[in-house]
């Protein structure tokens, strides 16, 4: 599990540490994605990224539309390791999309952890606060 808001320089080439705690979990490899509908990047273990792979196949849809899904999350995937001093390096496409400059956000997500950037992070979190009674009042 997840959980906790940190912030990070990138350096020169592209890459941020991530959480001690976070390391631990994702030692085996992980996996960096779009995040589903969100302008950030999804980090992944490979053990949750075979369950959500699972899930998908697991669908009622038609063969072209699992295509155009498997493109979409699968093709703009990228597999990570750690470097050096528990860093990775964040795929240009990836950081494009997340519009992520000098500065990134991580965030523990409960089964994933979102790198957003430090724009992006600020409303989504107020509005994420703002709803989160809502969603729990309304029987979470």
């Amino acid at each position: 599990m997840f959980f906790g808001e940190y912030s990070y320089k990138v350096d020169e080439k592209g890459r941020i540490p991530l959480p001690p705690n976070f390391r631990a979990q994702l030692k085996d490899g992980l996996v960096l994605a779009k995040g589903m509908g969100e302008k950030c990047i999804a980090v992944y273990s490979i053990a949750e990224w075979r369950r959500l792979s699972e899930k998908l196949a697991e669908k009622a849809l038609t063969p072209a539309n699992l295509r155009r899904l498997n493109r979409a999350i699968f093709g703009t995937a990228f597999s990570a390791s750690f470097q050096g001093q528990g860093r990775i390096k964040l795929p240009d496409p990836l950081r494009t999309y997340a519009g992520i400059g000098d500065t990134v956000i991580v965030v523990g997500a409960n089964n994933r952890v979102e790198i957003w950037s430090e724009d992006g992070w600020k409303p989504e979190i107020t509005s994420a606060e703002e709803q989160a009674s809502q969603i729990i009042e309304s029987g979470v």
